[in-house]
């Protein structure tokens, strides 16, 4: 069973029932069970044409569960007749979904979280990580959302802002998370900037680019972690690199700063270093005041002590970090870094097996375990 095809025609088969008359969550529900079936059948027969297979069931599934429903029988009338089997159409309608899900009917953030589910193919445990809520909470949130586009039809796609946020989340779990998602993120990224002349849209094409060329050094061979001051820098993609760079240079001319474009001035800083030593801290201070102006997420202010702890020292960013919520994700494994970087090894340690605890993967986890034995081998007895 090729699971990779099926996720990746997951986006088509839900944009063909959409367009064909199928609300949403019905369409949504009739593609999972098309999945199902997949799983069961294709193993012993494989169909020729993957993709019109799961149309077929899809759309069938979504028949029968539509006569079924009695509340919904007055949208019979819009359910036009059975496709006939065969090859489907070629289009990637992807990008298009993202925009649908982002609905006016919706607040922003449910849209986001929708989106993330039904199109982008994250857990709600993922989702809720991302945004910082308890899974619960997200699963409430996403099943509102659900309930509130049941009934209407998607005709006034969402605005450009909630599509790039659902990109940005998509491409950090495909970036830091289980599933591999950020090569997705940047292809649509790169097809929203071709039919969209926006700042922001070029923004977080850079920092998307600018992240990814790191990515082949992010981990050792045998899959551990190794953080950003300890890469091969010779691994970096350069050219990924420079096409950022070039991006982000005409997006910043513009003189319209959004966040995306803040994070990838921060991101183009890192890049541009030879060295971890010669990073150029104090301006990446800079930038990190600029973005705690353009947005109210913590995260940014987190990033932000670690950086004052690089420009200022140790003492600076721990400062810093004390006026931060200590439950924020990742709080525990700044303190560590920063109170190792002051010499304080007993307390570094401590808290770097605290963060293991705390650590959202296990790849992290495994990270901080080492860092936290590491130290206790050099404490004097």
């Amino acid at each position: 069973m090729n699971e990779a095809l099926l996720r990746s025609l997951t986006p088509n088969v839900l944009g063909i029932l959409v367009r064909r008359g199928a609300d949403f969550a019905a369409a949504e529900d009739a593609v999972q069970d098309a999945l199902i079936e997949a799983v069961r059948v294709w193993p012993a027969d494989p169909p020729r044409d993957a993709k019109g297979w799961l149309v077929t069931v899809a759309w069938r599934k979504f028949l029968d569960a539509t006569r079924a429903d009695t509340a919904r029988r007055r949208r019979e009338d819009l359910v036009e007749e059975e496709p006939a089997p065969g090859p489907a159409p070629a289009a990637d309608d992807t990008l298009q979904l993202y925009f649908l899900c982002a609905h006016p009917s919706l607040t922003p953030s449910s849209a986001v979280a929708l989106t993330l589910r039904a199109v982008g193919g994250l857990t709600t445990r993922q989702i809720a990580q991302a945004y910082l809520v308890p899974e619960a909470t997200m699963a409430q949130r996403i099943s509102r959302a659900k309930r509130t586009v049941s009934d209407v039809r998607f005709d006034q796609p969402g605005d450009v802002a909630t599509v790039l946020r659902v990109l940005y989340l998509v491409f950090n779990e495909g970036y830091s998370g289980d599933v591999d998602l950020a090569a997705e993120a940047i292809r649509l990224t790169r097809q929203l900037a071709a039919v969209i002349d926006h700042p922001e849209v070029a923004g977080l094409l850079a920092l998307m680019l600018l992240h990814h060329a790191r990515r082949a050094a992010r981990t050792a061979p045998d899959g551990s972690l190794v953080p950003l001051g300890d890469q091969d820098r010779g691994r970096w993609d350069t050219t990924s690199i420079a096409e950022g760079v070039e991006i982000l240079q005409a997006a910043l001319a513009r003189d319209r700063l959004g966040e995306f474009q803040a994070q990838a001035a921060i991101a183009a800083l890192h890049a541009d270093a030879p060295t971890a030593e010669e990073t150029d801290w104090v301006q990446i201070v800079e930038w990190y005041d600029e973005l705690a102006g353009l947005t109210d997420n913590p995260v940014v202010r987190l990033n932000r002590a670690v950086a004052v702890g690089e420009a200022d020292g140790p003492r600076a960013g721990l400062a810093a970090l004390a006026a931060l919520d200590d439950s924020l994700p990742r709080h525990t494994a700044v303190a560590a870094y920063l109170h190792e970087r002051d010499g304080d090894l007993t307390t570094a340690a401590r808290l770097y097996a605290e963060a293991a605890q705390k650590a959202p993967n296990l790849a992290e986890r495994n990270h901080l375990t080492r860092q936290a034995a590491r130290l206790n081998t050099r404490r004097p007895r």
